[in-house]
């Protein structure tokens, strides 16, 4: 949708294909960085943008077997907006879409489930959508493969995925705020248990870090049993925790880690989690899909304005984003294997002792600048410097 959006806003004729009615669903990641709000900013549009209900959070605190740990404050970065905002992703995709739609060029089809690739003299020249209507075939100079880790884009074009396990998964649910509430977002870290609560305003929307492999197990126990383990690890959670009565209030998200090796053929360019998924850890995977859709605008506006880019051209985008996807990558494994998996392995393993940097953060305020500005604005960040206007072309983005 950002891409959508960007290449619109340039004069390049834009359809993006979206395989729901709507974009109302219970999305994983929610947390909008100051990276993404700095581009905001540079669209001319931020101000429309937190016009909309949202929450700001501008340090985040961790609890760790009863003790406080400052570990993040995002009130020093040199960006405009010093705070993450928590939005439902559907009104963030509401709000691009409307913005796209004030450009001519721009096209949103709903209902419109990709389902294969349009293929001619070894070159992709478009996508095969299936619609209440029937089927849809869409060509294009450019298609922009942005659906997902389960990729049917990528899947299709037979791109190669390297995959790097995951030891974790997580159990997702809200909990309704107390009439005593205090608006806040930390995470909880106990012998065995992580849980981490994003506070959304009217709820807090909760993700329970598991072993890879123990879901069965745990339902097994029964929700109270669960229930009991939440109010333990947080004793905010105790009086709510009620509210979770069946286990449909409980989404089992599946961690994978992986990435392509090639982003791209012909015709052809996927991004965002179709290119790489990433681990839950930070809610950084939203931001740094954001930031290659404006690498992708930055390397290709002037070749779609001027016809159909060439696999070199394609590239570029892949060598421009690749690096920070590593860089990423690798910071969030190291933290699965070496923190999360250690904490879940149970109470055997856990050190009463804080870790030593985490025993600095609480004595240093400074050092709380370090994770601030890794979250906050991430490797590499992105501007947008696409020109506008030119001749329509079109580009299709499922």
């Amino acid at each position: 949708m950002m891409l959508g959006l960007l290449l619109a806003r340039a004069g390049i004729e834009v359809v993006v294909l979206e395989k729901h009615r709507d974009f109302l669903r219970d999305f994983r990641g929610d947390t909008i960085h100051p990276s993404t709000l700095e581009i905001m900013h540079e669209l001319g549009i931020l101000e429309r943008f937190l016009a909309l209900p949202h929450d700001e959070v501008r340090k985040i605190d961790g609890n760790i077997r009863g003790v406080r740990v400052p570990f993040a404050d995002f009130t020093h970065l040199p960006t405009r907006c010093k705070f993450l905002a928590f939005m439902p992703q559907w009104d963030f995709l509401d709000f691009l879409a409307a913005e796209a739609r004030q450009h001519p060029g721009f096209s949103l089809r709903v209902q419109a489930d990709v389902t294969d690739l349009v293929l001619e003299s070894g070159e992709i020249q478009g996508v095969v959508a299936s619609t209440p209507e029937g089927q849809l075939e869409v060509r294009a100079d450019l298609v922009v493969g942005a659906d997902g880790r389960q990729s049917t884009v990528r899947e299709r074009a037979g791109l190669s995925v390297e995959t790097f396990g995951a030891p974790i998964d997580v159990l997702w649910f809200r909990l309704p705020h107390g009439v005593d509430h205090v608006a806040m977002t930390a995470g909880y870290i106990g012998a065995g248990h992580i849980l981490v609560m994003l506070d959304r305003g009217t709820y807090w929307q909760c993700g329970f870090v598991i072993a890879k492999g123990s879901y069965d197990g745990i339902r097994a126990k029964g929700l109270s049993a669960l229930r009991d383990e939440i109010a333990a690890l947080a004793p905010v959670a105790a009086e709510r925790v009620s509210e979770l009565t069946d286990w449909d209030d409980v989404r089992l998200l599946t961690v994978q880690v992986d990435r392509l090796r090639q982003w791209c053929r012909p015709g052809l360019l996927c991004i965002g989690d179709a290119a790489h998924a990433m681990s839950p850890i930070g809610g950084i995977g939203i931001n740094l899909a954001i930031q290659d859709a404006v690498a992708t605008s930055n390397l290709l506006t002037a070749d779609l304005l001027s016809g159909r880019p060439g696999l070199a051209r394609l590239q570029r985008v892949q060598r421009r984003r690749e690096l920070p996807t590593r860089i990423t990558q690798r910071f969030q494994i190291e933290i699965q294997n070496r923190v999360i998996a250690r904490v879940l392995a149970g109470a055997g393993n856990v050190r009463q002792k804080l870790p030593w940097p985490l025993r600095q953060l609480q004595h240093h305020p400074i050092l709380r600048r370090i994770p601030a500005r890794l979250l906050g604005m991430g490797f590499r960040p992105e501007h947008v410097r696409a020109a506008r206007g030119g001749p329509n072309r079109t580009d299709a983005t499922p």
